[in-house]
């Protein structure tokens, strides 16, 4: 009998609004004690959170994951550094783009794979000008218009 899993799918909704994607990765996160059951619980936030490399390796900063209400001791900070898991390939390419060419790794969905484990899709990402962000505005107003039938 297959065991039902809850559908985990924590997004960070403001980096699309604030970023221009240009390229995404998948990695791993690394977790202690209760914090994958305080994700499978959907108790985790990733507003404000960032990416940064702290001696060749990739950490995603201010990820908020909520103490597990029925743990006892062992408790970790919710907003603590956890590394990310990737390969040496990415991990090099990601670091050449951050230092070359200025832009910035931003986490934008943090999800339960098929077998268990926590991952967390990032993105290789460009800021936004506030015009792009003007035009970003106008586009989903147009596409939201055109669903409804109205002439805009």
């Amino acid at each position: 009998m297959k065991e039902k899993r809850t559908k985990v799918d924590i997004r960070n909704r403001r980096a699309g609004f604030d970023y221009e994607f240009l390229e995404n990765f998948t990695a791993g996160v690394v977790l202690y004690g209760t914090e994958i059951k305080s994700i499978r619980a959907g108790k985790a936030s990733l507003a404000d959170t960032y990416c940064t490399f702290i001696r060749g390796e990739l950490y995603v900063k201010n990820m908020h994951v909520a103490e597990y209400f029925w743990a006892s001791y062992n408790r970790k900070d919710p907003k603590r550094d956890r590394k990310l898991l990737l390969n040496r390939k990415e991990l090099n390419k990601l670091e050449r783009s951050v230092k070359e060419k200025g832009l910035t790794i931003v986490p934008t969905r943090l999800f339960i794979s098929d077998n268990g484990y926590a991952k967390l899709n990032i993105a290789l990402a460009k800021g936004k000008k506030e015009y792009d962000k003007r035009e970003s505005i106008k586009d989903k107003d147009r596409r939201r218009a055109e669903q409804r039938g109205d002439d805009f």
